[in-house]
C-alpha cells in the first residue's frame, strides 16, 4: 500500500522547500520593506571586510549587486565565497556611519 500524502502537507513541504533557497541581493535592495525582521540566506563573494574581537562589518556581493552584513562572529576573508543567513534590517548606523538596507548575519558558510 502506497503512503498517500494529503495537499495539505505537499503546500506545506513546497513552502518549506521554496524557503531554503538563496535571495538575490538585488530583492532585497529594491523592496527592502518586504524583507524588513525576515530571515533570508544570501550567497555571493565577500568584498570588504572588517573584523573587530566580537563580530565586524562585510559585503556580500552577487551577480545582482552588494549588502552589508554585521557580523556576531569572526568575519570571513575578502575574495571567499558565502552563503549567509540573517536578518534583514535598514537604517542601521555603527560608529557614526549610516547603512541602508543590512543583513544581521545568525551565521555564514565560507565555501
Amino acid at each position: 500500500m502506497k503512503p498517500v500524502i494529503g495537499r495539505g502537507a505537499a503546500v506545506v513541504a513546497a513552502l518549506m522547500l521554496a524557503g531554503c533557497g538563496s535571495v538575490k541581493v538585488r530583492q532585497i535592495v529594491s523592496n527592502p520593506a518586504k524583507y524588513h525582521n525576515r530571515e533570508v540566506s544570501v550567497e555571493g563573494t565577500v568584498k570588504r571586510a572588517y573584523g573587530i574581537p566580537f563580530g565586524g562589518y562585510y559585503q556580500v556581493e552577487d551577480d545582482t549587486g552588494r549588502i552589508h552584513v554585521i557580523a556576531n562572529g569572526p568575519v570571513p576573508p575578502a575574495g571567499s565565497s558565502v552563503r549567509v543567513k540573517g536578518t534583514v534590517t535598514s537604517g542601521l548606523m555603527v560608529m557614526g556611519q549610516g547603512f541602508g538596507t543590512t543583513l544581521r548575519e545568525r551565521d555564514h558558510r565560507v565555501r
